[in-house]
């Protein structure tokens, strides 16, 4: 067996500077050196999944294909670098802890004491090696290279298991196959406009303590690093100024990859990782015209309103947006996302904050687009309905994502059907016409896994409709599924008799996975969640019908598409098809002169590098 290389990504100073974007960059840049990459995500918490834990607190629970819930970081794994993980891709406190204490009722310890040394932090690293050899790039054997996450911030008490763990990770190895990357923040004081070296130094001196020393520093500023600045870290953190790279500010974190390749970040993680002799000159080319794209679409926006619950945290919704971009962006459109909070679209609003009011109805009303996508809860539902009630009314183009799609046939149960009592069990349990009903198999006194989750297959019932034809005419789909509830197949019949069509169902065709309505420019309901299996170079099948039809443009779409594995054409034959030959050209041109290194400061314009 080969022996596995592993690079460990840490952050000091602040949390939220991007460690999972940096992680999810250094991953693409290997790949793109020919190299095969995997990566595991370490989250501190005891929890023992994401699933249970608030949206508000810690952003969206990303969904795998096998059913795992999980930390919002692995989709941008898999986003930038096009894989499938698993659940066990996730470490967390509580399955460390939870299988060494199932080991130790098992009597597996022969009766000596359970101690975090050396039983938890052997548990760690055994996950690590173990998960690490699992492919997740649809090949055969293990990958070259495992890139790891620490979540949290060094210092933190819960994490001091997993340090401990890493540190003695790391001699265990070997030192030819680990690197530490530390991301850090160097402030610039507006009082003296310096660069400030003093967190970072600090930083790295308490993980120092801990037993990790640095081979890279990635630091966060607002603008490129000083030379001086450079030395001075060098000097006092011990690492080579050459191995010191500044991830700035940029337009969009597209751009991330493209900063640690111009600044050779990848041949001092592959000097670090004697991999040099293996590894090719990373081709980013199809990459950095995306991300130029991106960049220059400022004269044909789409407005699409996202009517959530979570509408104060975009991160509740990160998949949702970055779905919706993918799609823009294939469909040379720049992106304008409207939050639409849905509480302030209904009438108690009207009487009790009335400006609040005014506001989200117009910008409701201003969009080329409304998506209402999934939640869990009662706050908020009837001004979805109400917001979907104005997409079937209007003829704007609608799509229900989980959620989304149950209460827009709740809608039209009342509205169309006259069933003004029209429900779903989640919030009246007394209702009369139960449109979406609690599945048979969920759980009703345990919360976390107990919902119908992961990858399920949904089969097309009619062959000349909408989403059949964006997926490539295809018989069936596999997308992942996270609900407790689902359309009551029992009440469908009269749906249909109103309008709607049940085009997708699953094996057993008792359960509804998409719904359209006939007669209407774009309505669309999923009860799976396309946007986790959405790909900057593959957008989702369904957002790109939404983007289209925002746009006028569906119709082109559609003779466009061809019968593809993943259901839709490329962004780059998006861009062709629609007449951007000069403009893509222009595109490239443009690129190789910002990307010199005359110009290498031309992104910086203090925006952050998240969307």
């Amino acid at each position: 067996m080969k022996k596995m290389k592993y690079v460990l990504v840490t952050g000091g100073v602040v949390s939220g500077l991007g460690k999972g974007v940096t992680a999810s960059s250094i991953g693409v840049v290997l790949k793109a050196c020919g190299l095969r990459v995997t990566s595991i995500k370490i989250d501190p918490y005891l929890n023992t999944d994401a699933g249970t834990m608030s949206p508000l607190e810690h952003g969206e629970v990303f969904v795998l294909d096998d059913g795992g819930e999980v930390d919002l970081d692995l989709g941008n794994y898999e986003r930038f670098m096009d894989i499938k993980l698993t659940r066990d891709n996730n470490i967390t406190t509580g399955k460390i802890y939870q299988s060494v204490i199932d080991k130790e009722r098992r009597g597996d310890y022969l009766g000596k004491t359970v101690q975090v040394v050396p039983h938890i932090t052997d548990a760690i690293q055994d996950w690590i090696e173990r998960v690490a050899q699992v492919p997740v790039d649809g090949k055969s054997g293990p990958a070259d290279v495992c890139v790891i996450e620490l979540g949290g911030t060094i210092g933190d008490i819960e994490s001091m298991p997993f340090i401990e763990a890493l540190s003695q990770f790391s001699c265990r190895v070997g030192s030819g196959n680990f690197c530490l990357i530390h991301v850090s923040l160097v402030p610039v004081l507006n009082v003296v406009g310096e660069q400030k070296t003093k967190p970072t130094q600090h930083s790295v001196r308490g993980l120092r303590g801990l037993g990790l020393t640095p081979d890279i520093l990635a630091c966060r500023s607002t603008s490129v690093l000083d030379e001086t600045v450079k030395e001075k870290l060098s000097q006092f953190c011990h690492v080579p100024e050459e191995n010191i790279v500044t991830l700035y500010d940029v337009p969009n974190i597209w751009h991330i990859p493209l900063l640690l390749r111009d600044q050779k970040a990848h041949e001092s993680i592959l000097k670090k990782l004697n991999l040099l002799s293996v590894a090719q000159e990373p081709n980013l080319d199809e990459w950095t015209s995306r991300a130029e794209i991106c960049d220059m679409l400022s004269d044909d926006p789409v407005r699409i309103a996202l009517v959530g619950k979570y509408t104060g945290l975009p991160d509740a919704y990160l998949s949702i947006v970055k779905a919706l971009l993918h799609a823009a962006i294939a469909r040379h459109k720049k992106l304008i996302v409207d939050w639409v909070p849905a509480t302030e679209l209904e009438d108690i609003t009207a009487k009790e904050n009335p400006d609040a009011y005014r506001a989200a109805w117009n910008t409701l009303k201003g969009a080329d687009g409304i998506l209402v996508p999934g939640g869990f809860g009662d706050r908020g539902v009837q001004g979805k309905i109400l917001a979907a009630k104005y997409a079937r009314e209007n003829r704007i183009p609608y799509l229900g994502i989980c959620l989304g799609m149950q209460i827009a046939v709740i809608e039209i149960a009342r509205s169309v059907l006259g069933l003004r009592d029209a429900n779903s069990t989640e919030f009246d349990l007394d209702t009369k016409n139960p449109c979406c009903i609690f599945m048979p198999e969920g759980s009703t006194t345990h919360m976390g896994g107990t919902m119908r989750l992961g990858s399920r297959r949904t089969y097309f019932q009619v062959r000349d409709c909408t989403s059949a034809k964006l997926y490539g005419n295809r018989s069936f789909i596999d997308e992942r599924h996270r609900h407790r509830y689902e359309v009551n197949p029992d009440m469908v019949a009269r749906l249909e008799h109103a309008g709607l069509s049940f085009t997708g169902k699953d094996e057993t065709g008792r359960r509804m996975e998409i719904v359209e309505l006939l007669n209407h420019p774009y309505f669309i309901g999923a009860q799976f969640h396309p946007e986790y299996k959405s790909r900057p170079g593959k957008p989702s099948a369904l957002f790109l019908g939404l983007i289209a039809a925002a746009c006028g443009e569906l119709e082109s779409l559609l003779q466009g598409c061809r019968s593809k594995e993943n259901g839709t054409v490329s962004m780059k034959q998006h861009v062709y098809q629609n007449g951007y030959d000069s403009k893509l050209a222009a595109i490239s041109s443009e690129c190789s002169k910002i990307y010199s290194s005359s110009n290498s400061n031309r992104y910086c314009n203090g925006n952050g590098v998240l969307l």
